[in-house]
């Protein structure tokens, strides 16, 4: 933001006024014929700043002059003066009305708000610079010229559609109202901008209208329109404004949107007058964005758009909130342009085409509920206008009561809306449609009055100019770019125009009457005529800029901005003849005219490139079948535009100059031929002249842009340029030197020809048929005409022409002018989006009208044309360069196809070779090395093969690498964290099994958990530190000399003149008077601290208080947490960071629980393996143990089970190269079967191969081989003894058998014993962790919750310990405060001590019956001016003490003259007065003043602190108040939070015992109302009751005792005080029978130390009048010392006494003598006057001088009477200075006779 803005911003702005305008009448701003405004003035009204002008007093004048400027209700203006006319050169015969405007094809439809409702039937939008009045029924045209020939900047309709304010662009555009339906101009406002308006709007009363200008001002201006008067105007902002509009509500307030801001305005009446003040809206935490519609509400809030579609609620300048849709989705997809109020719902329209209605209510109560600044909510009511729909504006029927909208669509339609949003709302209807956006090509029939136009809204569309009527449109994917007729040599051209677009396509559409008849387009349907693609080809790859038809109708050009230029030979198909590249993007094609001996084309380009080129001979072409459409050697002639118009410049400076020098020369030789002179010096003065630099020469970098240009002769062609070259017609020649490179070429046109008005540039140049006419199309919109002579081809005759402003003079720039083949019509097309057609002044034929041709006889047979319709596909060229691509590509391939099969025929002869040699004898076989023809083949394929193998591993290496890293990543996201897969155990038995817990790593998350809780919980319970700030207490200094002898001198031990027995005597008494005061005081100490223990009346135990306080509040109050006023103790509030303490700490009872488990199974999978391991060995020992039993004696062997899959999961994971190769494998064979992708059966084919590695048996089952037996052989015979040893044996090994069976099925039954334990604790486990995993759900719920709560929680506790600070610090500051304040006190108290110390002093001093008491009293009383004393050094005391004690001084002498003479001086001690008396009533009196001072300062001091101490007591209370509505707060929050927290859902699983909700003996089916209590609390609860049933008869018993207990102590204590009253009475008798009256028996036991204390204080008072009479000594020698300067002062001013008499006595002399001296003045000559005057003046400085001498001596003399008074001497005095340095001792430190020598 610049200064100048914010100045606006802050400052408010002067009132222009209504004296302005009653002063200076109605036109004083710019009225009609009066000079515009210039320098100083115009600066001023650019800058916002009025005068009001006063008037000269002349009231009849003024009256008069009000009279003449009133302007008549009635008043009009002429339109035909005020609108703007064609311009024509004066004194040329070309006629104003060359052309007549016809009619408007466009619409400018992106220009904002362009579109106004006048009534029910008229519709009114600016175009170019014309305004348009639409019929929506007749489709009938009005038009309104503009007046300032710029355009038409923004229009406006009255609140009561009678008038229209039309603000316009130009220099010092104007606003002009006009009356509706009349059309007449009513009022003219000038003077609001400088260039162009940007918008207007009326107020809802109609009497102001606000208007806002564009560059370089941004003027907002208010309007008294009815009165043509200005009433406020400042500078907007400094960017884009796009809208500006008055409060519906209050018309004093305004509000102006644009570019990056919105603005709110109000106009303030101040004292000076009416003011504008502006508040820029802030977007605080919102993006910045451009704000194209807004909406006033009530109360002054404002909702507006954004550019992401979002609502903005502005309140006080600031967002309040951003209103979006639920889910934080945007109300609109892109921007919003328009809001509007109807009928209490607010209306949106976007760019996306959506319209939408918003509930009002909720709009304006909206807030957002915590820091995101969103608040959602959903539309009301939506409606899509239509596919490809963008809307800028709407505007509603002036029609009462109807929903009847109309639309600006930025895609180019006016849409008719209903949005009345009921179900007989009728659809969307496009009233009418027109181009979006710039006209990029137009063109007109040769032969008939219809005309082709092409924009980038991807539409080519044909009107019948005549008909005024659009006759039909085609649409396609891509914006057209340009567009070409084709002319009449073309063979069935009549209809057919080519038509370029921006993806390098160009199409040939052909123009026909479907019905196969010739018709008049001015008399048949729109539908007769259709637009059928004739061929479609794509010569560029970019957009194509421009299409040209060969003179002779053979030939086509068309360029592109790829820089190419395509030829196509013209025919029944149109065929490529090929390209040529040009420097730069072809801006122009130009095929040479008829005239011309050789056909060539004119290419311009740009960059200023022009090239020539020869057409194409079609023959070569035929017969060309190269791999490239490039056309080589096709002879090129090159030309580069280089910059001449800075030489232009020269040139024409250099004539100035001459011409200038030729007149000097002129002029001079006249002067000296008449002066008879010769001239001699004119040379040296030429060459003096010459010496002047002339304007540089300048290249525009780059180079400036060329726009158009056309043929004149033969190798010779007119150029346009833009830019800086702007200006001229430049006349070009193509060089004979070609060979020069065409980048580096510099050619110079050889003539130009200047373009009149500035350096506006022709941008289109177009001839009539007869080339005599030639019309321009300039860039700032307008059209020119030039007459031309016949055959004039170097344009001489190009003097006069005639000029319009057409289009837009900012953007609308006029791309094509074309003339009508009669040349009875123009026709212009702009970049604004507008067509206009006009036709010449002689009138049209009204018998000629627009024929359509019919459709050719074998157009129904020929094939449809194929479109070409994907943007990125092949162009020409590069579609043959690909077939030639294939056939090489088939070629090669087909090569390589006859190779292998040579290779293919040679194996299949040397395998039957092999096959031979291996049939033939070993003799005759061959060895294989003889069949290798060259070793040297073999080496080589092996290298080749190692090569290959490096290479693919090389190439593999990133894939392993990446394998290898993913395989790493899934460990490490998938099984380093894990801790436990699933394992299950089963038994050997049985079907039981147990599994573990999946469990991951949780310790380290778990820890990390736990010390982020720790740093939080250390961040929240952060130490609060109290800063105690101690006030230094007042420094008040140690008692002064002065203060000490007022004091009590202590007499010391050593000082006591008492001696011998009476001292001991004395001792004594005094030690027994200590003992008894001793023993009363104790006694009275126990005595008070036994009533200070004696509790009150109303005296109750600081603990049954609180026991019944608290039995208070909780009676009836069961803590039940569902209830709403439950308030959670501070030990049991919950917050998030809590939460998930409990949350971590479950997670980690979990965690240990299943790894505890999971040890405990893991365990008992290993104890599985050891058994499963014995029992191998055990049945191996069994088959040896059977090997020596009868087969018949042998049991059967048991099965040994094996371990499963999952009782082993980490198998998975082990692999080897035999696991890898079985993968492969599977993978081959599954990808050869199912031909799927991997990874549809990567999966199956792991688990399969896990399949085929679980039927492998971890522990293998021994295959036992049967033994041979040695019973089997009967016929060996066994002795007696050898029979009985095997007995024996067998008998063991059947024991050992039956043994070893009975061991492997205990050892399986134990397990499984364990196993089944250990399953049942399982169980037992996995209930609790179903249990924990509950629980866990509801922390987590309770977590989420409570992390919603956790921001709102965090600033209301953050509110609260703010507060609960600043109560702190306000306390510790009054703590500190009051500490100030005792002390302050209790200094206070020590001064009034002393002053009363100091007063009692003084009357001591007085005695009794002294006669001068009253007079000391007043010495002693008297208030004198005293100096200030300053902490500072001496040195800067001195200056201020003066000053202070001239003041005193003067008083003094002020009171002294008003009292009498006769009265007593109270500076000077009166006759018969002791001095001593007097000078010590003037100390005491110093000391009591210095006192008062100290006492005034402390109790000001304390005065101050007493009201901070005041001040921080009410901000106490207001933070009180402030911390109990923060608590109060917290508590409601922390109710609401409980109150969420109940709501969640808890799951208890209870069984039907635990239940005892039952009704009747039935258990409800409700359980709603019932209430789950823990078992523990429950059984607490009830033995509390029957605790409390006992302790209540406790109580009762109690109470009982205390009862009675009471009654006795009652009595007992009114017997005591009877026998206290007895006691008294015999005492007080006992006392009158000693003493004969009551005494104080405390007083008579001190009566003995009496005495001693008098002798001390006798002592004490010997010691004083010692040191008194030694101080009286020292005193009375500075009292003579001081006697003795006064002496030599007043000898000092008795010698200054006779200077004074001798100065008065000569000071008579001379004023005689000058008496003499003035009566002789007359007698003597005027120059002797001169002296004596200067020595009258000397001499009556002198007696001044010596009369202020005199004066001070005087008052010297005076004071001189005074005692002990030091005189200082007068200044400048004749006498030498006498200093006294005894006198300053006597004097106060104030008195000013206590000066340093420098004041001499």
């Amino acid at each position: 933001m610049d200064r100048a803005e914010v100045e606006t911003d802050d400052n408010l702005l002067e009132e222009q006024g209504s004296q302005q305008i009653a002063n200076d009448g109605p036109n004083s701003l710019m009225g009609e014929g009066s000079p515009e405004p210039t320098g100083t003035k115009q600066a001023e009204q650019a800058e916002g700043i009025f005068e009001v002008k006063e008037s000269d007093g002349n009231d009849d004048e003024e009256e008069e002059k009000k009279e003449a400027n009133k302007i008549s209700k009635d008043m009009y203006y002429n339109y035909e003066e005020i609108c703007s006319r064609p311009f024509t050169t004066p004194s040329s015969n070309i006629p104003e009305n060359l052309l007549h405007f016809s009619h408007s094809f466009g619409y400018d439809c992106r220009h904002r708000a362009n579109l106004q409702v006048l009534d029910e039937h008229m519709l009114a939008f600016g175009a170019g610079n014309f305004l348009v009045l639409l019929n929506i029924h007749s489709k009938e045209q009005r038009y309104i010229q503009s007046c300032s020939n710029g355009g038409i900047g923004a229009i406006m309709v009255h609140p009561s559609k009678h008038y229209l304010a039309v603000a316009e662009k130009g220099s010092q555009p104007k606003i002009i109202v006009y009356e509706y339906p009349t059309l007449k101009p009513y009022r003219v406002l000038r003077g609001g901008t400088a260039e162009a308006y940007s918008c207007l709007d009326f107020n809802i009363e109609g009497n102001l209208l606000a208007s806002v200008g564009s560059a370089p001002d941004f003027m907002l201006t208010l309007w008294k329109w009815r009165k043509e008067q200005v009433i406020l105007s400042c500078k907007a902002y400094s960017q884009d404004i796009y809208r500006v509009t008055f409060s519906p509500y209050d018309s004093g307030q305004l509000t102006t949107s644009g570019s990056g801001h919105i603005k709110f305005w109000k106009m303030a009446s101040t004292f000076t007058g009416l003011k504008l003040q502006g508040e820029l809206g802030r977007f605080g935490k919102t993006t910045l964005t451009d704000i194209e519609g807004y909406v006033e509400l009530p109360y002054g809030k404002v909702v507006s758009g954004s550019e992401w579609g979002n609502m903005l609620l502005w309140d006080g300048g600031l967002i309040k909130v951003e209103i979006c849709l639920k889910g934080g989705k945007t109300c609109h997809t892109g921007t919003i342009k328009q809001f509007a109020l109807d009928e209490g719902e607010l209306l949106t329209i976007g760019a996306d085409g959506a319209v939408m209605s918003w509930d009002f209510e909720t709009i304006d109560t909206a807030d957002c509920k915590d820091d995101s600044g969103l608040f959602e909510m959903e539309p009301m009511n939506r409606v899509v206008i239509g596919r490809n729909v963008s809307l800028v504006s709407v505007v509603k029927s002036p029609v009462p009561e109807s929903s009847i909208w109309f639309a600006q669509d930025s895609n180019g339609g006016i849409w008719k809306l209903d949005l009345s949003f009921t179900n007989i709302t009728h659809d969307p209807e496009c009233l009418f449609n027109f181009h979006a956006g710039a006209i990029q090509g137009m063109d007109v029939s040769g032969s008939s009055h219809l005309m082709a136009t092409t924009a980038l809204d991807r539409t080519v569309r044909i009107f019948d100019f005549v008909a005024k009527k659009e006759l039909t449109k085609a649409s396609y994917k891509q914006g057209g770019t340009t567009l070409r007729w084709a002319p009449h040599m073309v063979k069935n051209s009549e209809g057919l125009v080519a038509v370029g677009f921006e993806d390098g396509v160009v199409r040939l559409l052909e123009i026909c009457n479907p019905n196969g008849v010739r018709v008049v387009a001015g008399h048949s349907d729109s539908t007769a005529t259709e637009l059928h693609l004739k061929q479609a080809f794509k010569p560029h790859n970019g957009q194509v800029t421009a299409i040209a038809f060969e003179r002779n109708g053979n030939i086509m050009a068309s360029g592109s901005a790829d820089c190419t230029v395509f030829f196509f030979s013209v025919g029944e198909c149109y065929e490529p003849i090929g390209f040529i590249t040009v420097p730069g993007c072809v801006c122009g094609l130009e095929w040479s005219p008829q005239s011309h001996e050789q056909s060539t084309l004119l290419i311009m380009c740009e960059t200023g490139h022009v090239l020539e080129v020869p057409a194409p001979d079609l023959e070569q072409h035929r017969q060309d079948t190269g791999s490239t459409y490039r056309l080589q050697g096709l002879p090129t002639r090159y030309y580069r535009f280089s910059s001449i118009k800075s030489q232009i410049k020269r040139d024409a400076e250099v004539a100035r100059r001459q011409a200038c020098k030729e007149k000097k020369r002129e002029e001079q030789l006249k002067k000296l031929k008449d002066l008879g002179k010769v001239p001699l010096e004119l040379q040296e003065e030429e060459e003096e002249e010459d010496k002047e630099e002339l304007p540089p020469l300048y290249n525009p970098d780059p180079p400036s842009p060329l726009f158009c240009g056309f043929y004149s002769q033969p190798g010779c062609f007119w150029l346009s340029m833009g830019g800086y070259d702007s200006g001229f017609l430049y006349h070009c020649e193509f060089s004979k030197q070609q060979s020069e490179d065409p980048l580096k070429r510099k050619d110079h046109p050889f003539a130009f020809l200047p373009i009149q008005g500035a350096d506006d540039p022709i941008c289109t140049i177009g001839f009539n048929s007869s080339r005599q006419l030639m019309l321009c199309g300039m860039w700032s919109g307008g059209i020119r005409a030039y007459p031309l002579e016949l055959n004039d081809q170097d344009l001489t005759s190009m003097q006069d022409y005639w000029a319009l402003s057409v289009h837009d003079n900012q953007y609308g720039h006029v791309q094509q002018v074309r003339w009508s083949f009669d040349d009875q019509f123009v026709l212009t097309a702009g970049q604004d989006g507008n067509i206009f057609s006009f036709t010449l002044h002689t009138g049209v034929n009204e018998l000629n009208r627009a024929k359509v041709p019919s459709l050719r006889d074998r157009t129904e047979l020929e094939k449809v044309a194929q479109d070409i319709e994907d943007p990125s596909g092949y162009s020409i060229e590069m579609a043959k360069q690909k077939l030639e691509q294939d056939r090489a590509l088939r070629e090669a391939e087909q090569r390589k196809a006859g190779r292998r099969r040579r290779l293919a025929t040679l194996r299949g002869h040397f395998q039957l070779l092999l096959e031979k040699n291996e049939s033939l004898p070993p003799h005759a076989k061959l060895h294989p090395s003889e069949l290798v023809l060259d070793h040297r083949f073999h080496e080589e394929a092996e290298r080749q093969t190692a090569q290959r193998i490096k290479e693919v591993r090389r190439e593999l290496a990133w894939v392993e690498e990446k394998h290898r890293i993913g395989l790493k990543k899934l460990q490490q996201r998938f099984w380093d964290f894990l801790v436990s897969e699933p394992v299950t155990v089963t038994a050997f038995k049985n079907q039981n099994r147990i599994s573990t817990y999946r469990l991951l790593d949780h310790s380290h998350r778990l820890q990390q958990k736990r010390q982020h809780g720790q740093v939080d919980e250390l961040g929240h319970a952060e130490p609060q530190q109290h800063h105690r700030n101690k006030a230094d207490p007042v420094s008040l200094k140690g008692d002064s000399p002065d203060l000490a002898m007022l004091q009590p001198c202590v007499a010391q031990p050593g000082m006591s003149k008492l001696a011998g027995r009476q001292a001991e005597k004395h001792r004594r008494a005094a030690e027994k008077a200590e003992k008894a005061r001793a023993k009363i005081q104790k006694r009275k100490k126990e005595w008070a601290d036994l009533y200070n223990s004696k509790p009150n009346l109303n005296y109750e135990d600081p603990e049954d208080v609180q026991a019944i306080h608290l039995a208070t509040e909780n009676m009836g109050d069961f803590k039940l947490k569902t209830a709403k006023d439950f308030t959670v103790p501070e030990h049991l509030r919950m917050n998030a960071e809590k939460k998930k303490v409990q949350l971590s700490t479950l997670e980690e009872k979990i965690y240990m629980q299943k790894l505890e488990m999971n040890t405990r199974v893991l365990t008992l999978r290993d104890s599985k393996v050891l058994v499963l391991s014995e029992l191998h060995s055990q049945l191996q020992r069994l088959q040896e143990v059977q090997e020596h039993l009868a087969p018949h004696q042998r049991c059967l062997l048991p099965t040994l089970p094996a371990l499963l899959p999952e009782e082993m999961p980490e198998r998975k994971l082990r692999y080897n190269r035999s696991t890898l190769q079985r993968y492969g494998a599977l993978k081959a064979i599954r990808t050869q079967v199912r031909g799927q992708e991997e990874d549809k059966w990567a999966k199956d084919l792991l688990d399969e191969l896990w399949g085929e590695e679980e039927t492998q048996p971890y522990t293998p089952t021994p295959t036992l081989t049967p033994s041979p037996s040695t019973h089997t052989d009967t016929e060996q015979a066994n002795s007696e003894l050898e029979e009985e040893m095997r007995r024996v044996e067998e008998i063991k090994a059947l024991h050992l058998q039956d043994t070893l069976i009975k061991q492997m099925e205990e050892a399986v039954c134990y397990f499984d014993a364990e196993l089944c334990l250990l399953r049942h604790d399982k169980l037992w486990l996995d209930v609790q962790m179903k249990l924990a995993d509950l629980r866990h759900i509801t922390l987590f719920q309770e977590w989420l919750l409570l992390k919603d709560f956790e921001k709102r929680e965090n600033t209301l506790q953050e509110r609260l310990s703010s507060r609960l600070q600043e109560q702190t610090d306000i306390r510790s500051k009054l703590q500190n405060c009051k500490q100030q304040l005792e002390l302050k006190r209790s200094d206070i108290a020590k001064l009034q001590e002393k002053e009363k110390a100091i007063v009692s002093a003084f009357h001591a001093s007085l005695g009794e019956n002294n006669k001068f008491a009253d007079f000391l009293n007043k010495v002693f009383k008297k208030k004198i001016t005293r100096a200030k004393k300053e902490k500072t050094a001496d040195a800067g005391q001195d200056s201020n003490e003066d000053s202070d004690e001239d003041s005193s001084w003067d008083e003094g002498e002020d009171e002294e003259d008003s009292q009498s003479e006769a009265a007593l001086d109270m500076s000077v001690c009166p006759p018969n007065c002791d001095p001593e008396l007097f000078e010590n009533a003037v100390q005491l009196r110093e000391r009591h003043l210095d006192i008062e001072d100290q006492l005034a300062e402390e109790k000001k001091s304390a005065e101050n602190l007493k009201k901070e101490c005041d001040s921080l007591t009410k901000k106490d209370k207001v933070l009180q108040s402030s911390l109990k509505a923060a608590e109060g707060d917290l508590e409601l929050f922390n109710r609401e939070k409980q109150q969420k927290l109940n709501e969640l859902d808890m799951v208890v699983p209870l069984r039907l015992h635990q239940i005892q909700l039952v009704s009747s003996g039935v258990l409800q089916s409700n359980l709603s109302a019932a209430l789950v209590l823990n078992a523990s609390v429950l059984s607490s609860l009830q033995k509390r009751i029957e605790e409390l049933v006992l302790e209540s008869s406790e109580q009762r018993d109690l109470y009982r005792q205390a009862k009675q207990r009471h009654i006795t102590l009652t009595h007992e204590h009114k017997d005591m005080e009877a026998k206290i009253q007895e006691l008294d009475t015999h005492c007080d008798q006992l006392m009158m029978m000693k003493f004969g009256k009551l005494v104080d028996l405390e007083a008579l036991l001190t009566l003995s130390g009496s005495s001693t204390l008098e002798e001390e204080r006798r002592q004490e008072t010997l010691i004083q009048e010692r040191a008194h009479i030694q101080d009286l000594t020292a005193w009375e020698m500075k009292v003579t010392k001081a006697r003795k300067a006064v002496l030599e002062v007043t000898q000092q001013h008795t010698e200054r006494l006779w200077l004074v008499n001798d100065l008065l006595t000569e000071q008579r002399v001379l004023e005689d003598k000058l008496d003499r001296n003035q009566r002789k003045m007359g007698t003597r000559i005027q120059g002797q006057r001169c002296g004596d005057d200067e020595e009258l003046q000397r001499l009556k400085e002198l007696v001044k001088t010596q009369a202020q001498e005199a004066r001070a001596l005087r008052e010297e003399i005076r004071l001189f009477a005074h005692k002990g008074v030091h005189i200082q001497p007068p200044p400048n005095t004749l006498l030498s200075p006498r200093t006294s340095s005894n006198h300053p001792h006597k004097l106060g430190k104030g008195h000013p006779s206590c000066r340093k020598s420098t004041d001499y």
